[in-house]
């Protein structure tokens, strides 16, 4: 993106920066239009649920900034021979039920002629231009909070393989955690006006945890042993049943963050694992910890303790992961 000549706006609050999925313009003083899409191929047999999870991850990028989703555009690639259309029917009643469950609108959406099936969504939300929650908005002595599992993409690949049993609690729970909008955690967020967050998808949670230690010119600690994981993940890596996005992901972070030697290469790929519709890291101020663990609690949210924020040393952002 470095060599495109992108035009610009005063109003535009945030763009390409640091990673970020949204972009966020400022409409009124007191109206901001969140704008993000995603899509992906199926993650899961059921065209019913891979619908609800697509959705829920596009809607992720809307509640990660503090915003309300308001319209949804489908984007849907699906051939026109090979797959009986009734499968795209359950797919999109899948996403329009999270949508619906949302409070948003689904409006129309767009289709292209792909042998491989892909499904999401482009998304509008809206909040208010002082509330936006962003990765760059970090402070020292900040305490980091994840609300989701981690482990899901070995999980999905396990399931893809036949590996993991698609009757066992362990699917269910993965089932589950996926198809679990970020609107709770979200509303947590923006009642307590905590502004820093960003939530753990592609890149995993050290890849996400970097860029917010980047947007905010900070280092971030990771406690390993308190982050929620399945521990059916664990087992599935050292039975090599790894995707390859997590290498990619691996790799990278070997250049940019701190491991702790005492932390296992099993520990290393799982903090590096792709998330599919993943949780929320949200950095705390400490003098709200109380009540941001209770009310997390009233809203039947489990979020975890995992690390903090400190100043950065040598003017080098980073992740410092610790056992």
């Amino acid at each position: 993106m470095n060599s495109l000549e992108i035009p610009s706006h005063p109003n535009l609050i945030q763009s390409f920066e640091y990673g970020v999925d949204a972009a966020i313009f400022k409409l009124t003083e007191d109206k901001a239009l969140i704008y993000s899409a995603d899509f992906f191929t199926p993650v899961i047999d059921d065209p019913f649920i891979f619908g609800q999870i697509a959705v829920a991850n596009a809607l992720s990028d809307i509640y990660v900034c503090g915003g309300k989703p308001l319209l949804a555009l489908n984007l849907i690639c699906f051939p026109k021979k090979g797959i009986p259309k009734e499968i795209l029917k359950e797919i999109i009643k899948g996403g329009l039920s999270k949508i619906k469950e949302a409070g948003a609108l689904l409006v129309g959406g767009h289709s292209v002629d792909d042998p491989e099936p892909k499904y999401g969504l482009a998304v509008i939300g809206i909040a208010h231009p002082e509330k936006i929650i962003s990765s760059k908005n970090a402070k020292e002595g900040d305490l980091l909070y994840l609300s989701k599992p981690i482990g899901l993409g070995i999980l999905i690949t396990a399931y893809k393989g036949n590996l993991l049993d698609k009757s066992s609690n362990t699917c269910k729970e993965m089932i589950k955690t996926m198809t679990e909008l970020n609107s709770k955690i979200a509303e947590v967020l923006i009642e307590l006006n905590i502004k820093a967050a960003t939530d753990i998808t592609g890149f995993g949670l050290l890849g996400h945890a970097l860029e917010m230690a980047i947007a905010s010119r900070k280092e971030l600690i990771i406690y390993a042993h308190k982050v929620p994981h399945f521990k059916e993940a664990k087992e599935f890596i050292e039975m090599g049943i790894i995707p390859e996005g997590d290498y990619s992901n691996l790799n990278f972070c070997k250049n940019f963050v701190e491991i702790h030697p005492e932390i296992s290469e099993t520990e290393f790929i799982l903090l590096c694992d792709a998330q599919t519709s993943g949780g929320i890291l949200a950095a705390v101020p400490p003098e709200k910890k109380e009540v941001f663990e209770n009310k997390a609690k009233e809203k039947k949210i489990n979020v975890s303790f995992i690390g903090e924020v400190r100043k950065i040393e040598n003017s080098c952002p980073t992740v410092k992961v610790l056992p």
